[in-house]
This record gives structure tokens, sequence and C-alpha cells, in this order.
């Protein structure tokens, strides 16, 4: 009787450690304090604008938008990409027209400037099955040039181009079953990783927990990676075939999600300070979920710049500045964030 529960207490202690576990590694006791330095100066409807992207030299953004709250609910819409002329005050994005015969449900987006004229744009797909298409930007409209599929593309989130012929894509999660991507997100299990094309497939990145947005830096030496379900931000040297290096991981105290640069080389994202409160909110059982924009300076420096509860905007996934402005996405929202610090 004695060794019985003796065993049920060790199980009892080790379910109270592994519900305590969960919970402080996915900030679920991190208290989350409204921001008032930035005031709203303009909320342009849209829904679902999980990522976007700028372009400063010619002054615009580029906006992934898919309706994922309807089609979550059963209500699928076609997605679209928008351009976002950034010198007019109107903030009122153009769907950019093209070729969206194909079945489209965009997420994570590269942008790349091929010349003067016009550039490339990669775009994760969540169709069917899950591809990476590209495209030519020619002024506001598309040009169709590619789809991109592979066994590699288990979970592709994010994805940005080295150059013309070749990209990086991170896979969100390793497992496809049910049960292995639950043990990613709830145990930790460190089962995603990076994949590089240049004509072939390879992986050059494992082991990372949830990688999610990825970037390469200004220098285009260093690729860059979030791992929201790690709190960090993962910094890869580029080798002159594609191989990865790990150089360091930067611990940011949120659940980063995709990554900007701004004209300096700064890193902005949008990020998630509460895990469970974001899994809760995506699976439509809660009504909002905690914001949060993260800048990291000199790849070390990180600051919290703004963050919200959820009132304001929920689920931030990607923030980027524009002059005095300073824009944030979201994963499910019906608006993209306008602010501007008072």
């Amino acid at each position: 009787m004695k060794k019985l529960l003796l065993t049920l207490l060790v199980l009892v202690i080790l379910l109270f450690s592994f519900i305590l576990y969960t919970f402080a590694s996915t900030g679920y006791f991190r208290e989350v304090n409204n921001n008032e330095d930035y005031e709203i100066i303009a909320k342009i409807p849209m829904k679902g604008a999980e990522d976007f992207t700028i372009s400063y030299s010619d002054d615009f953004m580029i906006i992934s938008q898919d309706d994922r709250a309807g089609r979550r609910n059963g209500k699928p819409s076609q997605g679209a990409l928008y351009y976002l002329d950034l010198k007019s005050d109107s903030f009122m994005p153009k769907k950019i027209s093209g070729d969206y015969s194909m079945s489209f449900y965009p997420h994570g987006i590269s942008l790349l400037k091929l010349d003067s004229a016009h550039y490339q744009i990669l775009v994760v797909n969540h169709a069917r099955r899950h591809t990476i298409e590209k495209f030519e930007l020619f002024g506001d409209s598309l040009v169709y040039l590619a789809t991109y599929r592979d066994p590699t593309m288990i979970s592709p989130n994010d994805v940005v181009a080295l150059d013309k012929d070749s990209f990086y894509f991170t896979n969100d999660h390793g497992y496809k079953n049910k049960w292995g991507r639950l043990a990613e997100d709830y145990l930790g299990i460190a089962a995603s990783n990076v994949v590089y094309y240049d004509g072939a497939y390879k992986e050059v990145a494992s082991g990372i927990n949830y990688a999610n947005g990825i970037n390469i830096s200004k220098d285009r030496g260093q690729l860059l990676v979030a791992s929201p379900r790690g709190f960090k931000l993962i910094f890869y040297d580029i080798e002159k075939n594609g191989d990865l290096t790990f150089e360091r991981d930067v611990n940011v105290h949120s659940g980063i999600d995709n990554i900007e640069l701004d004209e300096n080389g700064d890193l902005w994202m949008g990020s998630h300070p509460s895990l469970l409160d974001f899994a809760g909110y995506a699976a439509g059982k809660k009504k909002i979920a905690p914001s949060e924009v993260i800048k990291v300076t000199d790849g070390e420096v990180v600051e919290s710049l703004y963050e919200n509860d959820g009132n304001v905007m929920s689920a931030s996934s990607v923030a980027a500045p524009y002059e005095d402005l300073l824009f944030v996405g979201t994963v499910m929202d019906d608006e993209l964030i306008v602010l501007k610090k008072k």
C-alpha cells in the first residue's frame, strides 16, 4: 500500500510539474501592461493581415491577407496580396491584380528587389497542399512565375529569398500527426527546421522550437529565425553553399512571430506574450489574445516597444516602422493597425 501511495504521489508531482512548466514556458503567468506611448491613427480593414514587408527604397508595403478565422469556422474565402502606397496618407491598400486562379491562402512572404523596375515575391500558400508561389511585381501588378512543392514542406510558415534563384523556408512543426504536433506545442519538443532551395531541397537547420518567421540580415551574411516556443531569436551564419552554421540565440522573453528589418537593419517583430492565450484565441475559444512589438538592435539589445492585452489588437504577428509610424498586423483580427508615438 505504501509503495502504491508513493507511486501515486510521484505521478501527481510529475503531472503538476509538467503543467507548471507548460504554463511558465509559454508566458501564461506574464502580466501584459497596456502601452500608452502610442496612439492609433488608422485601422485598415483587412481580415488576417498576418504578414507584410516594406520596401523602404520605393515607399510601399506588400501585405499577405487570409481570413483564417473564416476558414476555421467553415467559411473559407480566397486570400490575396495587397499593395499599400506609404507616401499616401489615405492608408487604402489596393488588391494586387494578377493570376489568382490557383487556390490561394497566403502566409509568410518575401520581397526581393531585382532591378529598378520590378521585384520578386515569394509566398507560402496553404491550399490543398503546402506550396511556395513565385511572382514578379511590376508596379502593383503580379506576374505568376512558378509553384514550388516538395515533401520537405511539412508545415511551411515563412520564406525569404537569398537571391532570385534560391530561398529558405521554415517548417513550424516537424511532425505531421496530431500527437507529435501536440508534443511540440505543449511539451516543447524541438522538431521544426529550416530548408534551403537552390534547385534542390535540403535541411540546413533542425531542432528548433516552432521555427516561425525568417529573414536575412542587412549585410546578407546571417539568417534570422524566430522560435516563439523557445522565446528566442536565432542567428545562423550563411555559408557559400547555402548551409547554415549556428552563431547564437537571443532570449526575447516573448513568442516572436514574423521578423522585419528597418532601414538601419534593426529587427522588428510582432509577438505573442502568452502562447496559451494565443492558442485559445486561434482555436476560437477565447475572444482576445495579447499583443507585443519587440525590437532588437545591433543583434542583441531587446526592447518591448508596445504591449496590449488584446482589447486593441489580438495576436500581433508582424510589425515594422515607416518614418514616425508603426504598422502592426495580426493573425486573425479584422484590421491592420497604424500607430504613432505620442
